[in-house]
This record gives structure tokens, C-alpha cells and sequence, in this order.
């Protein structure tokens, strides 16, 4: 659908007409409501995303400020098992790679509770975090990891830089789609590194999330979804060069790309990145087609959901659910799913527990409710996490329960 919107692209600034897709109005999806706010309104703002006719970056515009969403934040990384095996097989894999030692510097931008930098700690290579949030920073700091609690970007890198701190490692998991102004990120990046340094980023792939359907990774602190080609050049732009990249299971598959300062001729682009180039090419990835499909494929989901849910509901069936996470959040409003389909939800996060989720108002129990209440369904909202959750939780097999996995159809596990 093409609209007539004044939004430009945060990138290339080409007007924004095309939608990716629309998934109405929701909240602040980290916007966690105490008992105390329960009789107070909710600021709703759109989730309507388009895809830039120039460069083919798919972007949500910024409808709301990034230190309303940040400054305060509710997501604590170290809170998932799977995701620390995978921090900490990245930082054995990155240090041998790049010999990392005692006199490198590794910096992480938005590096949350210090569930990564630790591991570097424990290597005796120095770190320091960039974390906005000072609530999440708090948290690393009391680990002895260093942590500037700012938002990153030109002017943070060149203060630093100028204090003599530049990287030799310069990464970033999940940061570079919640940066408003990513070209002064990028910018930034480039200041911060070292003339032979290498960045690494993760971030979702754009085509995984429309090959299956993760619309729900759609959410206010998400305000670009990357491809290897587009993120190749933003990059471009700033004077750096992707070399590498590796196809990871994150986030329902994800991308860690490798970048250099591009007149850094010693690391040439690896056959893996040439390869994945010409799949996303192949793919359609500077066509409008792939995008302007997506809306039908979402709707569909939706109604596929909601035609379980009544009909489980109806069958006298009690359903509840697991995790409080960002992408639940989109699903739960964008579906219209309170307490008549889900009777609450579990969260191993102490900040989340005794809250309601926004928007839905669904209390936010610990994990041991699902033992007391024995329901008959437990809907996975964190769906890359199913695996993990599935076997901590295997226990509601003993009374016949059963898993629902909602992405990127229902799909129920026994």
C-alpha cells in the first residue's frame, strides 16, 4: 500500500510511500504497568512500518523518542540461558580469531546487564560497555564491567577517542535496528575504531523475518530491519567495509556481520559474504515485491491464531502464557489477546513479575504459577526460545499439557 506519508528514510532521506505492513496502535512494548497505574490510560502510538523505494531499508519511524524507550529499560539479556552460551561462545570464537590479549580494548555499544563483556573480563581483556539504560548499566557495573551510560554516536565516539579509548573489537548484538539516526551511529563507529580494528554486529535478517513471518519482532525500540545488502551500504557510507558475515539461529536467524575501516586492505571480503550478496539479490531484495506481500501473510497469521485460541477457549481449555517479551507484546495487541483467551503470563525477570503487560494488561507471574494452575496450553511469546523453554517447562507434560509456538503459524507441541 502506498501512502502519501511525510516520514523520510532515516538513511538515504527518499519520502516513505510504501508500507511493509500496519500493525495499527500499541504501546511502548517494554512499558510494563505496576498495580498502581492499572486505572490510568495508555499513550498508544502506530506501528506502521514502510520499506524505502531508494536503498530498500525497512524502517518504523521514529513515533516516539528514543529516551522514553530506553533510559528505563525492562529487558535483561542475562535472564535467558541460551542467550549466555551464545555470548560466551562468541567471545572464545571472536578472541582467538582476532588475538585478542591484555592490551586490546573490546566495547560493546548497548551492552545491557554486562551478560557478554564478562566473559572478556574473565579472559583479562579489558572492556567497557555503552549502555543508555542506567537501570540495566547498574547491573554491569556491579560486575566490575566499566560502563559509560549514554546513547551512542559521533559525539560520545569522538570524546571517547580523544580520551585515547578506540576498539580493536568495536561489537554490537541487537543495537544497530534500535538506533534512530543510524547514519550518526554508524558515523560514530567509524571514529571509535581502531585503524586495524574489526566491528562486529548482529542484528535479524530482513529476509528471515519475512520468510517467516516474525512480524511480531515489529516493536517501537525496533526502528530499522536490516539486510546484508542495505546494512552494506549505510556502511559503505561511513567509510567502512563489510568483510564477513555469518548466518547464526538468533532471534529466529540473524546476521553477524564483519566490518573494517575500508582502506584496511588485510582483510578481504570472505566467499561467504560475496555468496550471501548475490542470494539476497536473487531473493529480490531490490524489489518491491517481497515487501508488499508481507501484509497478507500477517493478516493470515492472525486470524489462524485467533481461530485456535476461540476454539480452545470454547472447549472449556485454560491457556496461559511464557515470557513477557517486546515481540509478545506486538503479538498480544496486534491480535486483540487479553485474559478472555490468556488467563496470564510467567517471567523469570523479578523487574517484570507483579506487573501487567501493556496494552493487554495481563498479570506477570512467576514460573511456579504454571505448576499451581496446571493449564492445559502454554503459548511460547518468546518463540525463539522455544526449545529452551520447552524443556525447563517440560513438566506440564505430566498433567497432558501442551505447547503452543504461535510463529510463524500456530503450531501446538505435545
Amino acid at each position: 500500500m502506498a501512502t502519501n506519508s511525510a516520514y523520510l528514510c532515516r538513511f538515504c532521506e527518499t519520502p516513505l510511500r510504501q508500507t511493509f505492513v500496519d500493525l495499527g496502535l500499541s504501546p511502548l512494548c517494554e512499558s510494563y504497568v505496576s498495580p498502581e497505574q492499572m486505572k490510568e490510560p495508555e499513550t498508544l502510538y502506530p506501528l506502521h512500518s514502510f520499506v524505502c523505494e531508494e536503498c530498500y531499508l525497512v524502517q518504523l519511524p521514529e513515533y516516539v523518542s528514543p529516551r522514553a524507550i530506553f533510559e528505563e529499560y525492562a529487558y535483561f539479556s542475562s535472564y535467558s540461558d541460551s542467550w549466555l552460551a551464545h555470548a560466551k561462545s562468541y567471545v572464545s570464537d571472536i578472541s582467538e580469531r582476532l588475538n585478542l590479549n591484555a592490551q586490546s580494548l573490546v566495547i560493546e555499544l548497548a551492552s545491557n546487564d554486562g551478560y557478554l563483556l564478562q566473559y572478556f573480563l574473565e579472559r583479562k581483556i579489558p572492556v567497557l560497555g555503552i549502555e543508555p539504560a542506567k537501570n540495566v548499566a547498574q547491573t554491569a557495573i556491579k560486575k566490575g564491567i566499566p560502563t559509560v551510560t549514554e546513547f551512542f554516536g559521533v559525539k560520545l565516539a569522538r570524546k571517547l577517542a580523544t580520551e585515547g579509548r578506540q576498539a580493536d573489537l568495536l561489537l554490537g548484538n541487537n543495537v544497530l535496528a534500535h538506533v534512530p539516526d543510524i547514519n550518526d551511529f554508524v558515523g560514530g563507529m567509524k571514529i571509535l575504531l581502531k585503524p586495524t580494528g574489526v566491528i562486529t554486529m548482529e542484528f535479524p535478517h530482513l529476509i528471515r523475518l519475512i520468510e517467516e513471518n516474525q512480524f511480531d519482532t515489529i516493536y517501537h525500540e525496533h526502528f530499522s530491519y536490516l539486510s546484508f545488502t542495505t546494512v552494506s551500504r549505510i556502511f559503505e557510507a561511513h567509510g567502512l567495509r563489510l568483510f564477513d558475515v555469518d548466518e547464526i539461529k538468533t532471534h529466529g536467524g540473524s546476521l553477524r556481520i564483519y566490518a573494517c575501516h575500508a582502506d584496511d586492505n588485510s582483510k578481504p571480503v570472505s566467499a561467504t559474504a560475496k555468496r550471501l550478496t548475490q542470494t539476497e539479490a536473487d531473493w529480490g531484495i531490490a524489489k518491491l515485491e517481497p515487501y508488499t506481500a508481507f501484509t497478507q501473510k500477517v493478516e493470515a497469521t492472525k486470524r489462524g491464531l485467533l481461530r485456535f485460541l476461540i476454539e480452545t477457549r470454547s472447549a472449556g481449555k485454560t491457556i496461559a502464557g511464557y515470557g513477557a517479551p517486546g515481540k509478545g507484546n506486538t503479538l498480544l495487541n496486534y491480535c486483540g489477546i487479553r485474559t478472555d483467551f490468556l488467563d496470564y503470563t510467567v517471567d523469570r525477570s523479578t523487574y517484570k513479575q507483579g506487573k501487567f503487560t501493556p496494552g493487554t494488561r495481563i498479570p506477570i507471574y512467576a514460573p511456579e504459577r504454571i505448576r499451581e494452575t496446571k493449564p492445559d496450553f502454554l503459548f511460547i511469546l518468546p518463540w525463539n526460545l522455544k526449545d529452551e523453554i520447552m524443556q525447563q517447562c517440560s513438566y506440564i507434560r505430566e498433567w497432558g499439557g501442551k505447547f503452543v509456538v504461535p510463529i510463524p503459524e500456530v503450531k501446538v507441541y505435545d
